[in-house]
């Protein structure tokens, strides 16, 4: 075996529920311990010490170089700090962890994330303020920012600001292309978190230990609020979570030396991303994706596997449309687990940070299944950026590999011009109802144009409100004028 075949050798995912938030734990001391019980995980205390990099991607926390007060914790003096602003895909710090190992560059990396948002919430609560380690003046060795904007002006004016509205807006065209009813899509959607649910009280590391109904699921209410139709809390990847993981991997030559048990090692196997940015509405088919399309084709012909024979899947979950998408795509049948968390609404979604939490797991899992072979997912944004990974205790008959259809992805997207101020009939592409608090506020939609450019509108018609939470309206011509449409 090449000496230089990355390895992942520690993991550990580290979650607290302490309701007093003085005596709670920060985000930081979360990171520091999912370190620690890493390495502990591996089995040799002098993976810390021999770090190389050590690579964070930004939370909800103020600290200006995490990497490096992890990197003092541990006595990784000489270790580069990595800092992955939001919009970076969390595969992107997988990938550059193993690719510099590949190269022959560093030896040992580590990948570490963590939020401690529930602590936070907790502490306003009872009207106070958790404190947080201040850092402000350090700045790290290496930075990594996403490239273009993942929103429009015309968008945010038409009422488009959180995730869940572009998201459910982006879903109702895929449930268009797939023909399928509002009230189908729902009662697709409630099976299919039901099953996450049970899949999270099955886990030990996940943050909800009690399953939930389909029927839960699907009809909203005081503890399920609608958020943007149709899509209610339950479907929402829940942030409120005390989490963190740590993933440590080295080289082959380095796991022999440190005489770390082959029981341990899991080879990543096939990586691919797709790192092209375009704004929602400019997307010509907006219920597609073709990066995940080009990326799952990437890494299934570079381990020579079969999505739909995996068995141990982390599909990613911020939202159904990103599971939804991915079968879609992938062209996979949908039967059997898609998660061994419970995904991010019940096994936790700590902001930036479950696909470590993912991985962890799925390590965990392949060690006692090592002739399974696992498959963990990404999505950064909305729907902007997809990342594939493929993991096995088995190497493979070749060495890891990384493919960037970033490139492919954006010859073959249809983006469009987006104008504001239209005066004209125009057919809906994709649209959701926002909601505040309990109460329906706003239905925004997309809109093609006749000229084949696209407009974002919005109405708080509660009587069309009502009509497009009832039946399809994609395909619907309006009338949009001042930004609204009737």
């Amino acid at each position: 075996m090449n000496p230089n075949t990355p390895v992942l050798v520690g993991v550990s995912a580290v979650q607290q529920k302490n309701a007093d938030f003085n005596k709670a734990e920060e985000a930081i001391a979360l990171m520091e311990r999912a370190v620690r019980d890493a390495a502990q995980d591996a089995g040799s205390a002098d993976l810390l010490t021999s770090a190389d990099e050590i690579l964070v991607p930004k939370g909800i926390w103020g600290y200006s170089d995490p990497a490096r007060l992890v990197a003092r914790a541990i006595g990784a003096d000489r270790a580069t700090t990595v800092l992955a602003e939001i919009g970076v895909s969390q595969q992107t710090l997988l990938t550059r962890a193993c690719q510099r190992i590949a190269d022959g560059e560093i030896s040992v990396a580590v990948v570490v994330g963590g939020e401690a948002k529930y602590r936070s919430l907790c502490a306003a609560k009872a009207g106070a303020e958790a404190e947080e380690t201040i850092q402000q003046d350090e700045e790290p060795d290496l930075s990594l920012h996403p490239e273009a904007e993942i929103w429009s002006e015309v968008e945010s004016a038409a009422g488009l600001g959180m995730p869940v509205g572009y998201y459910a807006m982006m879903d109702s065209a895929l449930r268009y292309k797939q023909g399928l009813t509002p009230d189908e899509h729902r009662a697709q959607m409630g099976a299919m978190y039901a099953r996450f649910s049970e899949i999270a009280a099955e886990n030990p590391d996940a943050w909800s230990d009690a399953p939930v109904t389909a029927e839960e699921i699907v009809e909203p209410g005081p503890g399920n609020r609608m958020l943007a139709f149709p899509y209610a809390k339950y479907h929402n990847s829940q942030w409120n979570v005390d989490q963190a993981a740590g993933l440590i991997f080295c080289n082959v030559a380095t796991a022999e030396r440190l005489g770390i048990p082959r029981s341990q090692w899991v080879f990543p196997r096939a990586f691919a991303e797709a790192n092209f940015m375009s704004v929602v509405a400019s997307r010509g088919d907006l219920g597609g994706c073709p990066g995940f399309r080009l990326s799952g084709r990437a890494a299934a012909a570079r381990a020579g596997v079969d999505f739909d024979n995996i068995k141990l899947r982390e599909l990613y979950s911020c939202f159904p449309l990103a599971v939804r998408s991915q079968l879609h795509e992938f062209g996979m049948s949908g039967e059997g687990d898609l998660s061994v968390t419970g995904a991010m609404p019940f096994g936790g979604g700590p902001l930036n940070n479950f696909v470590y939490q993912a991985t962890v797991r799925m390590a965990q899992l392949l060690r006692q299944q090592p002739d399974e072979t696992g498959l963990v997912t990404t999505v950064s944004s909305f729907l902007t950026k997809q990342g594939v990974a493929l993991w096995s205790c088995d190497p493979g008959e070749s060495d890891w590999g990384f493919d960037d259809v970033t490139a492919q992805v954006e010859a073959e997207l249809d983006v469009r011009e987006i104008v504001a101020d239209v005066q004209s009939e125009a057919t809906v592409a994709g649209y959701t109802v926002l909601y505040q608090g309990s109460n329906p506020w706003r239905g925004v939609a997309v809109f093609d144009l006749d000229d084949g450019r696209r407009t974002v509108a919005y109405s708080e018609d509660a009587t069309l409100m009502a009509r497009m939470e009832q039946e399809e309206v994609v395909g619907q011509v309006f009338t949009l004028v001042d930004n609204q449409f009737s």
